[in-house]
């Protein structure tokens, strides 16, 4: 108890966060809550790896409570991503898009490249208006991808037991 009659001091409870990330020089970012509902998501083209890596560290530090960063893609910048998480101690996924895809998608949504973007644009969109997020005017298909890609990593990571039933399909 702190002295002189003043009330204790409440500390700010920071929720933890999940960044997904669809790797690339225009690279997906998608910002989840702990809740498992997305927080935010957006498209940046760096223009250049080197652009890209450098931004790194302001990327990560912009998220307060940050406890994972899930990435889709590999190569020398995956590698960038995961030094720089490790550096900071956040946890780290990588993936490769078949792997969110087989549990988001139908066998049949994902036949082609261009079938399953469009399938993964309406899908990203659901789970936009399920979260309460603004709606996008135009949706890149790398910020859709890592909408995805951070909702199969809440599912993975447990934040949400199972795909709540208004996105169910």
């Amino acid at each position: 108890m702190e002295s002189y009659g003043q009330t204790p001091c409440l500390r700010a409870i920071v929720m933890q966060t999940l960044l997904a990330v669809d790797l690339g020089v225009r690279t997906g970012l998608a910002v989840y809550g702990g809740d498992g509902r997305l927080l935010r998501y957006r498209s940046q083209n760096f223009g250049s790896a080197a652009r890209l890596r450098r931004a790194l560290p302001a990327l990560l530090e912009a998220e307060r409570g940050l406890a994972w960063v899930v990435i889709e893609g590999g190569g020398p910048l995956g590698d960038a991503w995961a030094r720089e998480a490790e550096r900071r101690g956040v946890s780290m996924l990588r993936i490769a898009a078949e792997e969110w895809r087989r549990v988001l998608l139908y066998p049949r949504e994902q036949r082609t490249g261009v079938q399953a973007k469009l399938t993964a644009d309406g899908l990203a969109r659901r789970i936009i208006d399920w979260s309460g997020a603004p709606r996008p005017t135009s949706l890149r298909h790398d910020a859709a991808e890592a909408i995805l890609v951070g909702f199969w990593a809440v599912l993975e990571v447990g934040w949400l037991s199972g795909i709540p039933q208004s996105l169910r399909r």
